[in-house]
């Protein structure tokens, strides 16, 4: 599972998220948007591979943030 969490700063006080939390997104899916840009914060499961450096600038849909190695069986919960 990655977790997103989107904060609105003082300036950007409005985020549009089509989806809900707990629903499942697709691969390329875009999840939400703040309206004057602020922060996300992704956290991902341990042992992924991090695609991307600290403050780059990333493209909704097209920017591959991480991969992930394939769960084991027993991983799943």
């Amino acid at each position: 599972k990655v977790l997103f969490k989107q904060i609105a700063g003082t300036v950007a006080r409005r985020i549009v998220a089509p989806i809900s939390v707990g629903q499942l997104a697709t691969i390329g899916e875009r999840f939400g948007m703040i309206k004057f840009g602020s922060r996300v914060d992704v956290i991902m499961p341990k042992g992924s591979v991090i695609n991307v450096k600290l403050n780059e600038h990333v493209v909704a849909g097209e920017t591959v943030l991480a991969t992930f190695s394939p769960m084991q069986t027993s991983e799943i919960k």
